[in-house]
C-alpha cells in the first residue's frame, strides 16, 4: 500500500520548551473549567449556578489572556478575535457560539461555516493596504432609459490570490476549500478558479492523542506534484486539533523537493496546541484562524470544541459504504452545485483527469 504515516512522537518533536510548558498551564487551566462544568450540571439552585458561572468566566478569561500572550510572540499565528478591532469580536464571538451549540442543524451550520470563511478570507487577504484599486463594471438588470451599469472597488490583491492552489484534505475540508476558492474568484480581477490537489488522509481515532497515526493514503489522493511548485498552497480545514494531518501532507509534499511559495491553513477553530505544532514543523506557513480553544482530550479532540465539524458539515457515511469525493458533492445538492459550479467543475476535472 503507497501510504505515508506520520506519528504523534515525530509531531510534539516539532515543539519548544516554551510551547510544552505554555500547554501545560493551559491544561491546568482547563482542568478547573472542568470541575466547574460538573458543578454547573448539578447546581441545585440559582445562587450556586451564578456564582460558578462566574468562576467559569473568570477561568475563560485567563485562558484567554493566556493564548493572546502566547500568540503575540508568534507571528503566523494570526487569530481574527485577537488581531480585529473590538467592535468585530461579537460577530465572531456569535458564529462560533452558533456551530458550538448542540441545536445547530445541517443546513445552519453550513451556513455558519461559509460565513466564517468569509471572514477568515477578509483577515487574510480583503485587510491588505494595496497600492492600487481593482475596479468592477457590472452590467445590472436595469434598462430604463438605457442600459445600466455599475462601478464597484475592490482591494488590487491579484498578486496574493492568482497564484494560489486549493489543497483538500478530504471530507470535512471540501467544503470550506470550495467556499474559499469561491472568494478568491470573487476578488480576483480575471475571476481566477483555483486549481485543487485532493489528499485522502485520517488519523487513527482508535489511538490516543499521545501515540496518534495519521495516514495519508496517496493511491487514494488527486494531485500532480508539478502543479505545486512556486505556488501559494492554501489548506481549508475547519478544525485544527493536533496539526498531524496537515504536517504529514505538507512534509510529504516538500520531502517530494516541492518548492511551494508560500503555505497557509485556514480554520475555523484551531487548539492552541496545533497551531504552534503547525508553524513549527512548516517553514514559510501562516495559520489564520477564527477563534482559538484552548486544549485537548486524550482523543485529541479539541476543548470546548465543537464537535466532528466534518460530520455537521457531510452528514456521517456509514462504516461499511464510505462515500467517495464524487458521492460526497453529490450530496451537497443543487444549492451547493449552482453557487460552486467553477470550483466543482475544477474538482471533476481533478477527478477524473479532465
Amino acid at each position: 500500500m503507497n501510504k505515508i504515516v506520520l506519528k504523534a512522537q515525530d509531531l510534539d518533536g516539532y515543539l519548544t520548551e516554551a510551547d510544552k510548558a505554555h500547554s501545560e498551564k493551559m491544561d491546568g487551566i482547563y482542568r478547573q473549567a472542568m470541575l466547574s462544568f460538573s458543578i454547573l450540571t448539578n447546581a441545585r439552585s440559582a445562587e450556586e449556578r451564578k456564582r460558578e458561572e462566574r468562576n467559569l468566566i473568570d477561568l475563560y478569561n485567563q485562558m484567554g489572556k493566556l493564548m493572546q500572550e502566547i500568540c503575540k510572540d508568534e507571528s503566523r499565528i494570526h487569530v481574527y478575535s485577537f488581531l480585529t478591532p473590538q467592535e468585530s469580536h461579537p460577530e465572531a464571538s456569535r458564529l462560533i457560539s452558533k456551530l458550538r451549540d448542540v441545536r445547530t442543524g445541517h443546513q445552519e451550520f453550513v451556513y455558519y461555516i461559509q460565513r466564517a470563511y468569509e471572514m477568515l478570507f477578509k483577515l487574510a487577504y480583503a485587510g491588505t493596504e494595496a497600492a492600487s484599486k481593482n475596479y468592477l463594471i457590472v452590467k445590472t438588470p436595469v434598462t430604463v432609459p438605457v442600459q445600466n451599469f455599475a462601478v464597484h472597488k475592490i482591494p488590487n490583491i491579484d498578486s496574493l490570490i492568482d497564484n494560489t492552489v486549493m489543497c483538500v484534505m478530504l471530507r470535512g475540508a471540501l467544503l470550506p476549500s470550495m467556499i474559499m476558492s469561491k472568494e478568491i474568484q470573487e476578488y480576483s480581477s480575471r475571476a481566477y478558479v483555483t486549481p485543487f490537489a485532493l489528499f485522502k488522509i485520517k488519523r487513527d481515532d482508535s489511538k490516543h492523542e499521545n501515540d496518534m497515526e495519521y495516514i495519508l493514503d496517496l493511491e487514494k489522493s488527486y494531485f500532480r506534484l508539478e502543479d505545486l511548485e512556486g505556488k501559494d498552497l492554501v489548506f481549508a480545514d475547519p478544525m485544527n486539533a493536533t496539526g498531524g494531518s496537515f504536517v504529514t501532507v505538507v512534509k510529504y509534499i516538500l520531502d517530494q523537493g516541492v518548492k511551494p511559495k508560500s503555505v497557509s491553513l485556514f480554520n475555523v477553530i484551531s487548539a492552541l496546541k496545533g497551531a504552534l505544532r503547525v508553524v513549527r514543523a512548516i517553514e514559510n506557513c501562516n495559520v489564520y484562524t477564527l477563534w482559538m480553544d484552548p486544549v485537548l482530550n486524550e482523543a485529541a479532540y479539541i476543548l470546548p470544541g465543537l464537535g466532528d465539524a466534518g460530520d455537521r458539515i457531510n452528514g456521517k457515511d456509514g462504516d461499511e459504504n464510505p462515500r467517495n469525493i464524487l458521492r460526497l458533492i453529490a450530496d451537497y445538492g443543487s444549492n451547493i452545485a449552482s453557487l460552486y459550479r467553477s470550483q466543482l467543475g475544477r474538482i471533476e476535472d481533478t477527478v477524473l483527469g479532465g
